[in-house]
């Protein structure tokens, strides 16, 4: 399910911050935030998307560049309150 997971937001950010012609190529681990890709704007649509996703709140206090900045630690920040809601 993880592979799952990092897959989609992984392509979630590729589509809609990404244009079609750039041939930059991210990964789990590429630095979203500090390289440019997401801006402060982006990150509040991707917040948002990723709490109607999996139906989950992400505190803004949580929401921080540091905590969005690669898909793995994305994964993680979602993990953490998909397992608070079990």
């Amino acid at each position: 399910m993880t592979d799952d997971l990092k897959n989609m937001v992984l392509n979630y950010v590729k589509n809609e911050y990404l244009d079609q012609d750039d041939d930059t190529e991210i990964d789990y681990d590429t630095p979203l935030i500090s390289g440019g890709i997401v801006d402060s704007f982006s990150m509040v649509s991707l917040k948002v998307f990723l709490e109607k996703k999996f139906q989950i709140q992400i505190p803004d206090a949580q929401a921080t560049p540091e905590a969005f900045d690669s898909v793995n630690k994305i994964i993680v920040l979602v993990n953490k309150f998909r397992s608070a809601k079990d």
